[in-house]
């Protein structure tokens, strides 16, 4: 198998050589039917979450096909356990289940769901948990926990951290990463997004990442550095450490092990672990962006959002906490 390293140029640092066996980057699916492409059309992550939305229906009194009265019962059963945003999607993924089977929609058009769904939001609030931010301040506080964790786990820990947090990285972005999507000079490296949540159509963006002064807290050293340890010269960028810590598997990181890589450095840092989650690189980086002073379009060239609207969530309680006293 040809093996590849991140393109680089001039005075950039690559991974060593090695035979070390990778995965290959997937290739794209072979879909040549109108069921091909019907089933191309949503994510793999939707199609499993709505699955999954039906299969608690399912379990808890519903059945397919359905009444409208059957759907209400089941959202006010769940209102006082459920996030309105979780019922809703819930109402989606029965929707479509019917409609995939040529069945009529107990969702769509029925007065008695649209009533309940009205007054769950107005009962129970609508706002969305809000996760804290990973910001440079607590992600230094991560780092220096790693160094007791086994040399590749501490590695690949680190530069998932560090990149994550200097790209804005969604997890799902991040363990699709593949090191053919890296191109590193002098300068920094540039990640080639293949697709994303807001771009599953696969137009692809960039995102910079530029170096670090200081090479103990650099996002494109740390990320050579894993390289080079792991052995790995082409395929899955960030990928999982067999049992005993000594090798790496060819498999990807799945989101869900984003997620706990950065709980459990927060809670070595000292920090309540349940408030942070896989979003908080992102949403760390956009804070300490405002902080710093950068403008919306700034933030938004390394982030992807499309508007200010997303940003702003993030950054108006940075600007509240500069509005000075009047006493």
């Amino acid at each position: 198998m040809n093996s590849k390293k991140p393109r680089t140029t001039a005075g950039a640092a690559s991974p060593a050589t090695t035979t070390t066996q990778c995965a290959k980057t997937p290739e794209k699916l072979k879909i040549n039917t109108v069921d091909g492409f019907i089933a191309a059309a949503q994510s793999k992550a939707t199609k499993r979450a709505y699955a999954n939305d039906v299969q608690h229906y399912l379990q808890h009194g519903g059945s397919i096909p359905s009444t409208g009265a059957v759907v209400a019962d089941y959202l006010a059963k769940f209102a006082a356990t459920l996030k309105v945003a979780t019922l809703e999607r819930r109402c989606i993924a029965i929707h479509n289940a019917h409609v995939s089977q040529g069945l009529v929609s107990p969702i769509k058009g029925n007065e008695l769901v649209k009533a309940t769904m009205n007054g769950i939001r107005r009962t129970m609030g609508t706002r969305q948990r809000a996760v804290k931010p990973v910001t440079k301040d607590v992600l230094l506080e991560m780092l220096v926990t790693l160094d007791k964790r086994k040399p590749l786990k501490a590695a690949r820990d680190k530069a998932l951290l560090l990149v994550g947090f200097a790209g804005a990285f969604r997890r799902s972005e991040l363990v699709a990463l593949h090191v053919e999507d890296l191109t590193v000079d002098d300068a920094g490296a540039m990640v080639l997004l293949r697709f994303s949540k807001t771009d599953q159509l696969g137009k692809g963006r960039t995102v910079f990442l530029p170096r670090a002064s200081d090479a103990e807290r650099c996002p494109v050293q740390s990320l050579l550095d894993w390289l080079q340890l792991a052995g790995i010269e082409s395929g899955w960028l960030f990928r999982s450490v067999r049992k005993g810590g000594g090798s790496v598997s060819g498999q990807p990181l799945s989101t869900q092990s984003v997620a706990q890589i950065i709980k459990r450095a927060t809670k070595a840092a000292g920090r309540d672990f349940n408030e942070f989650s896989g979003h908080s690189l992102r949403a760390g980086y956009v804070t300490t962006a405002a902080i710093v002073g950068l403008q919306p379009y700034q933030i938004r060239e390394q982030t992807g959002h499309k508007s200010d609207a997303t940003l702003a969530r993030y950054i108006r309680p940075v600007e509240k906490r500069r509005i000075p006293s009047l006493l």
